[in-house]
């Protein structure tokens, strides 16, 4: 086999691993948020799972190639690629779904090691472990260009994945397709370790003429500060990835996707700053990266830092720049090709860590998103340490640490101002504050999480009981509760915020609610009196809505209000032809379900609309101006029931509308879903 042969043996190995790597990401994630919710919490304890899985994949791809000769490691590393192959296909078993009770974070942990742990794991040794393959060899000078394709590839494998597998693909196309994919993979894989163990047996740089001094020099043994550099700056890049991502979708705009875009940035700067050095120029990211330090720290207190056209291109531009410099310098300061893989061990042990800090640790400690603005004091304090030998630069980052540090107590301070709650868990930070106003009757009580309000209550006990938000009487669940049967009517409600729909409960009926997150439910009963003042009787179940009702008896709902769908992280699996299955189990006849579809973001009405249709439902929509009301917001519902007359009841008749529908459109399943589809 000749040179470019080889060098194309070793880049296809590489890129194939670093491509099904990252496709399996959004793959296996997509399989297990419908039993979590469809919290976005969920993508963040992946990322921590594939972080830490990553560092065990490079720690062993440090040990073999410095302890094992080469015909030892070809033996270990294709046996464990046979072994692997026991994991596919890639499908996720059912007896994982929560009960409601454990602990999410650690259940999809222990899901994902059982799901793809051996093979994941393989596909992260296999770009450090090549490389040190590729330095024995005569070009091995060129080893980081191979970690830059890498990243290539991850980058290419993300992209992907949104805008070309999952529109035209099933989920258990798409586990079938990676597991063949992987198959393939291995297969390359053990031919590279197998040639390697025949070809090059040794290290061709040992039977090398004797070495330059520049050469010699390279490969001295790394300084300790080096290597507290190498675990740093690829921490605190990885920590504000996580930080940016859940402050630019949590409390800038809940956009779907918009998580791909930082992932997308950050793995380019791997590209660029490895590819070669002509792509970092201290003299351009130091200033540049300052002045996004304080604009970044400055807007987290301050209205840019919610104004979807100014904080969105602030943050990814400033998460851009930033991870340029992280990166850049932690590509200055790589060894020679003899401590490779000590130094990809020592990144992606910082990789991990910084993961972890935000991903686990970050929603038991802080009381709210405030990663982010440690993540820049940190950023700020890094670089004086890598700009050490210039006195007046050192004093300059100190300079910019104390500024973000003084920025993010003022936002500390601003979210304390009014909040009368401030906490934080698993499925985000929720926040309760009064709004003051005058005259005083008008002052209410707000439940927010993140940028999306969840339920607004008057504060004056006299007008506690009246409507708000997107509940009015006019709006598409106000008209299905008072088309109800006159007599006691049982009522499901999927999402509580503040409870604001107990308002609607009158003796003798029964409002059950649903509800994952245990927090809300505690807020609810304590800031809030919309369940104690109802004079319904009042059930709660904890836990994601489906799950509960697959494994409850037939409930007999009058109406099931789907109140779930405001923000990001749309819960996909509470919009497809098996939950709406699930749904009519549970109804009446002449039921009626009502799906809440207010967003700015989603189209959700038709793929309501179709799945209704897969199933022979009827379905109308109700737009709600709430003109009555200043306390009232523009709403859209969709109300669907079995029974054509039940919509055509008055009230929903006077604000039914039909639902236009694209031809072609495919009805949503558990098994195909597309959100980009449905994009305004």
């Amino acid at each position: 086999m000749g040179r470019a042969g080889i060098q194309l043996l070793f880049a296809g190995t590489i890129f194939s691993s670093a491509f099904l790597l990252f496709l399996v990401q959004p793959l296996i994630a997509k399989q297990i948020l419908p039993w979590f919710g469809g919290s976005a919490a969920v993508w963040s304890i992946c990322m921590v799972f594939f972080q830490v899985v990553l560092l065990a994949g490079y720690a062993y791809s440090d040990w073999v190639a410095r302890h094992l000769r080469m015909r030892t490691q070809a033996v270990l590393h294709v046996g464990l690629l046979l072994a692997s192959l026991a994991f596919l296909p890639i499908v996720v078993s059912a007896h994982w779904k929560p009960v409601g009770t454990e602990d999410p974070a650690w259940r999809i942990l222990g899901l994902l090691a059982c799901t793809i742990g051996l093979p994941y794991f393989l596909l992260s040794t296999t770009g450090p472990l090549v490389q040190s393959w590729v330095a024995r060899t005569p070009w091995g000078a060129q080893v980081y260009r191979y970690f830059s394709l890498s990243n290539l590839a991850s980058l290419l494998s993300l992209l992907s994945y949104p805008v070309l597998i999952e529109p035209r693909s099933t989920l258990l196309q798409q586990a079938h397709g990676w597991s063949w994919g992987y198959g393939s993979f291995a297969l390359l894989c053990a031919g590279t370790t197998l040639y390697m163990a025949r070809r090059w047996p040794q290290d061709v740089r040992q039977q090398a003429a004797p070495e330059s001094a520049a050469a010699l020099a390279e490969e001295r043994p790394p300084r300790a500060l080096d290597c507290f550099l190498w675990l740093a700056l690829p921490a605190l890049a990885s920590w504000l990835l996580l930080a940016v991502t859940n402050h630019i979708t949590q409390n800038v705009a809940a956009v779907p996707f918009l998580w791909v875009l930082p992932l997308s940035l950050y793995l380019l700067t791997f590209v660029l700053c490895f590819e070669s050095d002509r792509w970092y120029r201290r003299g351009v990211f130091l200033p540049v990266g300052a002045a996004m330090l304080l604009l970044c720290a400055f807007g987290l207190q301050h209205s840019i830092g919610a104004n979807v056209r100014i904080a969105l291109p602030l943050y990814v531009s400033g998460l851009f720049v930033l991870c340029m410099f992280l990166h850049g310098e932690t590509a200055r300061l790589r060894p020679g090709p003899r401590y490779l893989t000590r130094f990809y061990l020592m990144l992606s042990l910082g990789g991990a860590l910084g993961g972890v800090m935000v991903g686990l640790v970050a929603p038991h400690v802080l009381a709210a998103y405030y990663e982010l603005g440690l993540g820049l004091m940190l950023t700020a304090l890094a670089a004086a340490a890598v700009l050490r030998r210039r006195a007046w630069l050192r004093v300059g980052c100190v300079v910019l640490a104390a500024g973000c540090t003084f920025f993010l107590l003022r936002q500390i301070a601003s979210d304390n101002l009014g909040a009368r709650s401030l906490q934080r868990n698993f499925y985000g930070a929720l926040q309760v504050y009064d709004m003051k106003r005058d005259p005083p009757s008008d002052s209410t009580r707000q439940l927010a999480h993140g940028s999306v309000k969840h339920g607004s209550q008057f504060t004056d006990p006299a007008r506690r009981r009246e409507l708000t938000t997107y509940y009015g009487q006019t709006s598409g669940i106000g008209r299905a509760i008072a088309a109800a049967p006159a007599g006691p009517r049982r009522v499901g409600l999927i999402g509580l915020g503040a409870g604001t729909l107990a308002v609607y409960g009158r003796s003798g009926d029964v409002y059950r609610f649903y509800e994952i997150n245990p927090l809300v439910f505690a807020l609810a009963d304590k800031e809030f009196s919309f369940l104690r003042g109802s004079a319904a009787r009042i059930e709660r179940v904890s836990g994601d809505a489906r799950l509960a009702l697959e494994r409850e008896p037939a409930q007999g709902f009058d109406v099931l209000a789907v109140d779930a769908f405001s923000g990001d992280s749309v819960p996909v699996h509470l919009l497809t032809v098996e939950a709406m299955d699930v749904y009519l189990r549970h109804m009446r006849s002449d039921g009626v379900i009502a799906f809440h579809v207010t967003n700015r973001f989603l189209a959700l009405a038709p793929v309501i609309a179709r799945v209704a249709a897969a199933r022979g439902l009827h379905a109308v929509l109700v737009h709600d101006l709430a003109e009555q009301s200043d306390w009232l917001h523009r709403t859209d519902w969709v109300l669907v029931s079995r029974d054509p007359q039940a919509l055509a009841r008055e009230p929903i008749r006077a604000g039914a509308a039909p639902i236009a529908t694209e031809p072609g459109q495919r009805p949503w399943t558990d098994d195909f879903n597309n959100l980009l589809g449905a994009l305004k």
